[in-house]
């Protein structure tokens, strides 16, 4: 199935930028570099329980898809961090995970050169979605390649958990099963090819709330996260559909009904399955027909229920350097 072309972003030689460097480890350092980074859903999400420490172990299966955030990193002669963002409403001080992410590598290898970022807002904030995660993975990726920190991908994860539980994911992205709090990743086999209607509903969800809800003792079914991974292994879109859940969708849902009314809808308009990702409140569709699914999306942009909705497709990376995409 041919989903290149989705939301005008056309990958015909995809390489990732960490992959690049790899084999250029020796090069000049560099002094701008622009990346796109790939938002993520969750094929199936379980938590499987509550620690003592208050985290939730979760056993999930992230899927990176195309709809993604632009940053430009240029390097400054002055030692300080700064960014702009087209979305005025997002943090610029410490709380920001893109300065969070430059200032770690910053202090730990002593770089006394500054960097400015500009970041371009694609992705859903809040929205279960991983926007803020794969911003800092993407700024990780840039600071290790600009300055030639010479770090491996492994090294790179080891550092972004300090972060965030999905930051050391969304620096290689692609589809990986995700276990203990988030940091746990084992690579798995691209997904099978589908189109990928994104829909996010004008509500504002917190992660916190969900978890603090969430009574996993009244949980009657889980989602079977084994057969997703066996269906994605064999390549069965059909199995991969068929056993899309997510455990909390048993808190978000009955608290937001345009979640399932979003879904109800998809699936009314030829989804094949259809699902909220992460804590929500963002809901994806999964169509095999691309036809099938552009007049979905124009009948779902015409209800209103969405705040922000567009077609997209799977990537099998995070972090993509924009001068290879040429």
């Amino acid at each position: 199935m041919d989903v290149d072309g989705t939301e005008g972003i056309v990958y015909n030689q995809k390489q990732s930028v960490y992959t690049k460097y790899k084999r250029g480890r020796n090069r000049g350092k560099m002094d701008k570099l622009t990346l796109q980074a790939m938002a993520k859903i969750n094929l199936g999400l379980d938590v499987v329980r509550r620690r003592e420490d208050g985290y939730h172990e979760v056993k999930m299966v992230m899927q990176t898809v195309k709809l993604h955030d632009r940053l430009t990193f240029e390097k400054r002669k002055e030692d300080m961090l700064r960014m702009e963002s087209s979305m005025k409403e997002l943090p610029s001080d410490g709380s920001n995970l893109i300065l969070r992410a430059a200032s770690l590598l910053k202090e730990e290898f002593g770089i006394r050169e500054g960097l400015f970022v500009r970041l371009e807002k694609q992705i859903p904030v809040a929205a279960g979605m991983a926007g803020g995660s794969t911003d800092a993975a993407a700024t990780l990726v840039a600071v290790n390649r600009m300055f030639g920190l010479g770090l491996s991908e492994d090294q790179l994860r080891e550092r972004a958990v300090k972060i965030g539980a999905d930051v050391p994911y969304c620096i290689g992205g692609g589809t990986a099963l995700s276990e203990g709090i988030g940091e746990i990743l084992t690579p798995l086999p691209a997904a099978p090819a589908c189109f990928v209607i994104v829909a996010r509903p004008p509500v504002h969800v917190s992660t916190k709330w969900v978890y603090q809800n969430l009574r996993l003792e009244e949980v009657k079914e889980h989602p079977d996260i084994d057969g997703m991974v066996e269906s994605i292994r064999e390549g069965e879109l059909s199995g991969v559909i068929k056993r899309l859940s997510n455990v909390l969708e048993t808190v978000t849902v009955p608290s937001y009904p345009v979640i399932a009314q979003i879904k109800d809808f998809l699936m009314k308009n030829g989804a094949a399955g259809a699902l909220m990702s992460g804590s929500g409140p963002t809901v994806f569709a999964l169509f095999e027909d691309r036809e099938r699914a552009e007049r979905a999306l124009e009948e779902l942009q015409q209800t209103g229920m969405a705040q922000q909705a567009c077609l997209t497709a799977f990537s099998d990376e995070t972090c993509v350097e924009e001068a290879l995409l040429q």
